[in-house]
């Protein structure tokens, strides 16, 4: 369907893509991953058609139709909710026109059998046949039922999309692409404005209903649900497999080991043989072996050991100068726009060094709050920032906000003051803009580089209160962590609005959920925070009235569920448990015992034997493996990997199986 042949991209004298070839099929589903600036948004465009390769050809069957969603794009405000989202659908719009204004001339003209008559039949017949064969049927249940799968209401059908946030704004193009069902879609950071609800819904979206898809994320989750196939790109190389992301991680990873135990032991040959050959290389007597073991050298096929990318990001946040005990207190406060509430009646207060999390569904008013913080926008009600606070703040959009003409070194330079100045270049190696990348211009960067050039921003100025908003969007895993690490180094507070609950797990100790207009406090970190929720829940399936209505003397799941949470154990079940038959007779216990040892003992032995089969067939692939020939075949390190999975399994029965027959013995 979409093939690329050597494709090579070069950015001056540095090589991003370099002679890259590979193929999509139909109903592909394509995790494309690799670190910030690896270039996989630019191979998206390429495969958009938006940007020409410097060299390599790139093919597309004949009436494929492909639709790429980028990291960042702009909604036009000229419409609402519903009319924007048609215009997925202006093709058949078109031709629903074009099929009426031909029959309204049909049935006001009179010249039944002039040539121009029969010719507007004819394309009149053409057009309705066309139209029958888009399958296009009742558009508007198709553009509810993707608009409210990706988290809109019905209330907001009618809404002007000036009214929407950018992360709504986002879901309301992708809402366009699904609903044109195309041949290939490109999906660069897709779930960067997706609460949790709408990412699930994509997933089985996408899994259900789309055809070929490539998909940028650095969620490891959504990879892989929607992703059978995963291309990673590194330092201008592919690496293709048909394995989901987390089963291609773990066979690189294991490729990688055996290439470098390969490479070793083949370096030791040659060695050797090179020892023999200066050794013996003028005596007569071993003449023939030293041109032997010469040849055997020449035709020996080197193993290479693939390049690894190890830049990593270095960051760490100034010291936070002294505050006042409460950075942050907020009375009374409401925001709407226009008739549009968004939140009321907040009553919040930081106290000095904590680290809390705003979380809730896109549109709820976690960056509208924020922005009442910055005193960007009006409010009712009160704030008050508390003695020497000193805000830095991370928009969602900062990375967008970037002058794209100016080089990466102009756009810090222009904002340090002081002896900052004389340390730029080292500031930005720290970054990973070292060297030659200080002079690419921003328009180049990737949405990775340019959220870590936006951060260089907040070191620039010592402050005690950190507002970052979705800070984690564009940045890989590795670069992730690192922020993480800064985070909660950082002796001043922190505020983090985001959506990525592995980011936040042990990073804040206080969550505020933002929910229909109330922003309501949980004490505790993120895993509490969903427990509780989920407990709550539990609770109210615990309370529902059919639970507990005449005649219903079932114990749900659910609520064996709650009482499991609670401590709360049912005192029939508890009744019924006590009366329980035991057994008189000691030796009829005893003798029950027995049996189950004897059969718990073959269970272990049988447990033992599957192990040590399994450790001789793991042993006989890895001599294979450490041969230069077996070195070089995937599908040899694929049941490398498979057969390594099926012993640490048998080995975890195994003890588990040893341990429940020693606790029998105990007894």
């Amino acid at each position: 369907m979409v093939s690329v042949e050597n494709i090579k991209v070069e950015f001056g004298d540095f090589i991003l893509l370099n002679s890259i070839s590979f193929v999509i099929n139909k109903k592909d589903r394509v995790a494309l991953i690799g670190k910030n600036g690896a270039g996989k948004s630019t191979l998206l465009k390429i495969l958009a058609g938006l940007l020409v390769p410097g060299e390599g050809r790139l093919g597309i069957a004949k009436e494929t139709r492909v639709a790429y969603l980028p990291q960042v794009m702009s909604c036009p405000d000229d419409c609402n909710l519903i009319q924007e989202t048609e215009k997925a659908f202006a093709h058949i719009i078109k031709l629903q026109a074009e099929v009426e204004h031909i029959q309204h001339q049909l049935s006001v003209r009179k010249d039944y059998n002039s040539d121009e008559y029969h010719r507007l039949i004819e394309k009149l017949d053409q057009k309705s046949h066309v139209l029958s064969m888009t399958e296009a049927g009742n558009y508007m249940a198709e553009i509810e039922k993707t608009l409210l799968g990706l988290g809109f209401e019905r209330s907001d059908f009618d809404r002007p999309t000036e009214e929407f946030s950018g992360g709504w704004r986002m879901r309301i193009e992708l809402a366009k692409l699904l609903l044109q069902k195309p041949d290939l879609l490109l999906l660069d950071e897709p779930t960067n404005h997706l609460d949790i609800e709408s990412i699930q819904w994509l997933e089985n979206f996408l899994a259900q209903n789309a055809k070929a898809v490539i998909v940028v994320s650095h969620d490891r989750a959504f990879l892989d649900a929607v992703c059978t196939r995963t291309i990673e790109l590194s330092l201008g190389r592919i690496y293709d497999y048909k394995l989901p992301y987390s089963r291609f991680v773990e066979f690189r990873k294991e490729m990688r080991e055996q290439q470098l135990r390969s490479y070793e032991n083949q370096q030791k040959q040659i060695q050797d043989t090179e020892a023999f050959i200066e050794r013996f290389r003028y005596k007569a007597t071993k003449a023939i072996q030293v041109q032997s073991r010469i040849k055997q050298l020449e035709k020996m096929e080197r193993i290479e050991v693939d390049e690894q990318d190890n830049s990593h990001l270095n960051l760490r946040f100034p010291p936070a100068p002294r505050s006042g005990s409460f950075p942050v207190i907020i009375e009374q406060l409401s925001k709407s726009y226009g008739e549009h509430l968004v939140i009321r009646d907040v009553h919040l207060s930081l106290r000095r060094g904590e680290k809390v999390a705003f979380v809730g569904r896109n549109g709820e008013g976690k960056s509208t709050l924020v922005k009442c913080i910055l005193e960007e926008i009006p409010y009712e009600g009160s704030i008050k920032l508390g003695h020497k606070v000193k805000i830095a703040y991370f928009a969602q959009n900062q990375p967008q906000l970037l002058d794209e003409n100016l080089s990466v070194f102009e756009t810090v330079d222009k904002v340090a003051t002081g002896d900052v100045r004389t340390k730029i270049r080292d500031i930005l190696g720290a970054f990973m803009f070292g060297g030659e990348a200080s002079d690419k211009k921003v328009r180049v960067l990737s949405g990775g580089e340019r959220s870590r050039l936006a951060m260089i921003r907040l070191l620039l100025e010592p402050a005690n209160l950190l507002i970052l908003d979705e800070p984690t969007n564009h940045l890989d895993m590795p670069s992730k962590d690192v922020l993480k690490a800064a985070i909660k180094a950082f002796d001043g507070t922190v505020i983090l609005v985001s959506h990525d609950r592995e980011f936040l797990d042990g990073l804040v100790e206080k969550v505020y959920e933002f929910s229909h207009q109330k922003v309501i406090e949980h004490l505790g970190d993120i895993r509490q925070f969903l427990e509780k929720k989920k407990l709550d829940n539990l609770r109210q399936l615990e309370q529902n009235p059919l639970n507990s209505a005449p005649g219903n003397n079932k114990t749900t799941v659910e609520t064996k569920a709650a009482n499991a949470f609670t401590g709360n154990t049912d005192r029939k079940e508890k009744q019924e448990n006590s009366n329980a038959p035991v057994a008189s007779n000691d030796y009829a216990e005893r003798k029950a015992l027995n049996r189950k040892i004897k059969k718990m003992e073959k269970l272990v032995q049988e447990r033992e034997d599957e192990v040590s089969k399994l450790e001789k067939q793991l042993e006989s692939i890895q001599n294979e493996l450490n041969t230069p020939q077996g070195a070089c075949r995937p599908e040899l390190h694929e049941q490398y990997i498979r057969e390594k999975k099926a012993l640490d399994n048998a080995l975890s029965y195994w003890e588990m199986a040893a341990t429940e027959l020693e606790s029998l013995k105990i007894n």
